[in-house]
């Protein structure tokens, strides 16, 4: 990776399910490095592989000072409810959606030892971890629009 970029809406690398990371190696630490770089870069809370060109499972968030490296991440338990704006470094700063979200996740993974975590999250942070997972899916932002509402954004960006 040698330029700082981001993939954008409609790169149809958002739209495909990443591979699964069975263990962090020196690979994976210096992709966590450059991904922590690049969201920095872009004032951005939190980073997905894909959104740099990456088809794994690898997130990188950054909340109140707590800096989180996540190979394979799962979210094994959720509760609670609320409904926020986000926007998305895949999307222009004009775009953000409503969306619900549990306000209290509990994710596992690999972290950047290749040691298994399991990490209890709650308010923003707990936001930000189900936002980059859904990047690992394939989901986005405006998948949580009502259905007219998606229409109406695909056909204004021309898609």
């Amino acid at each position: 990776m040698s330029a700082l970029e981001i993939k954008k809406y409609p790169a149809k690398i958002l739209r495909t399910a990443c591979k699964s990371v069975s263990q962090v190696t020196k690979r994976e630490k210096d992709i966590f490095g450059e991904m922590l770089f690049i969201m920095r870069y872009f004032e951005g809370v939190g980073l997905a592989a894909p959104q740099i060109g990456i088809l794994e499972k690898l997130i990188v968030a950054e909340f109140e000072g707590a800096i989180l490296k996540l190979a394979d991440p799962a979210i094994i338990s959720i509760s609670g409810e609320d409904t926020m704006t986000e926007g998305c470094l895949s999307f222009s700063n004009d775009v953000a959606v409503p969306i619900k979200r549990a306000t209290e996740v509990i994710i596992r993974g690999l972290d950047e030892n290749n040691h298994p975590v399991e990490i209890k999250a709650k308010g923003i942070l707990a936001r930000v971890l189900q936002h980059e997972i859904d990047h690992l899916y394939g989901k986005l932002i405006i998948d949580y629009l009502p259905f007219f509402e998606r229409l109406k954004f695909k056909v204004k960006i021309g898609r």
